[in-house]
């Protein structure tokens, strides 16, 4: 089958195009035929050898966050789908690989594609509606009232976090730049700070939970908008204990963890606020219960381009330059 594959960890020269073998369907496994893949910051940082140690892959390696197609063959222990069936999926952190023709998941992380979206919309949305709801629902259980502040409202998670942290009736700030307000105010932000302007921190006080996608800087500055007792959950890292301990790292891997976190926990902690990282897990279980959501127009797909397969490397440059409004869509075919 035709993929794109990382020979050797960096920017340049990029995913190699070529010939791969036909995915290995195990017994719990779903073959799925590829009609569209998402692209995300992490295929970026994974082809850049951001991730290394925390993911250890084994080049060659297909990369491919986001899915959606039809399966294709089931293995003998599948039984919640057969041959011919819609889905989508985060691929399990150890099996990614959608930028393919063909791609073999576990079916614990596959879901029904949800019936309102095409292919390449539900291509855009398993990696980031998933962080966002275990970022709001699952660890910072968010509640109606409670006010939140979104880092890169315009960005792939930011547009769906808006959406779902309005749906769970919460007070919603976000953080772009002026030619992307009104827009993000249309997704839901109730109060929204042009990063190029003013200073976020400056503004806003008494927040509940932070969902922070960007750097070191704002990361710190975020603890000054929380009120004691509130939550700073970053998907940028860096990496905390918690997270160690969750993926059974080794004894010097945790160490690791535990330095590179130190400064932001010690300073969370004499603000009486908490921080923690979040790394995205697949879960077929949660796609399903945003399926309903999607369905009514809760959670709307936001998409910025879409780019024929054979420009894969031309999908990543693009997102890459950090521009992009919602997601960025490889179509097959």
């Amino acid at each position: 089958m035709k993929a794109f594959v990382l020979d050797r960890y960096g920017k340049t020269p990029g995913l190699r195009m070529g010939e791969m073998p036909e995915p290995d369907v195990q017994a719990d496994d779903v073959l799925v035929k590829v009609h569209a893949a998402g692209v995300n910051v992490l295929d970026s940082k994974i082809r850049n050898g951001e991730f290394k140690l925390l993911l250890p892959y084994r080049l060659p390696l297909i990369l491919g966050n986001d899915v959606a197609g039809v399966v294709i063959r089931v293995g003998p222990n599948v039984r919640r789908f057969k041959p011919g069936d819609e889905v989508y999926a985060r691929p399990p952190a150890q099996r990614i690989g959608a930028f393919a023709e063909m791609i073999a998941m576990d079916e614990k992380a596959v879901a029904h594609k949800p019936a309102a979206l095409s292919m390449e919309e539900a291509a855009s949305l398993p990696l980031v509606a998933l962080t966002a709801w275990q970022v709001l629902v699952e660890r910072a259980k968010l509640e109606k009232g409670q006010k939140v502040l979104i880092h890169a409202g315009s960005g792939g998670v930011g547009t769906v976090a808006i959406q779902l942290a309005k749906h769970l009736g919460a007070f919603v700030a976000t953080t772009t730049s002026a030619a992307n307000a009104d827009w993000v105010k249309r997704l839901g932000a109730d109060v929204v700070i042009d990063y190029n302007q003013d200073d976020f921190a400056q503004v806003l006080q008494g927040y509940d939970v932070v969902l922070n996608s960007l750097g070191a800087d704002v990361l710190e500055k975020s603890l000054q908008v929380l009120k004691p007792g509130g939550k700073l959950i970053s998907i940028s890292g860096p990496p905390d204990p918690e997270f160690a301990k969750q993926i059974g790292a080794s004894w010097f891997m945790r160490q690791v963890m535990r330095l590179l976190s130190h400064r932001i926990r010690k300073q969370a902690q004499r603000r009486g606020v908490s921080y923690s990282f979040l790394f995205m897990e697949a879960n077929g279980d949660q796609l399903r219960a945003l399926g309903p959501l999607i369905d009514a127009g809760v959670i709307a797909p936001v998409i910025d381009r879409i780019f024929p397969f054979a420009s894969t490397n031309e999908a990543m440059a693009y997102l890459d330059k950090g521009r992009a409004k919602g997601k960025v869509v490889i179509k097959m075919g």
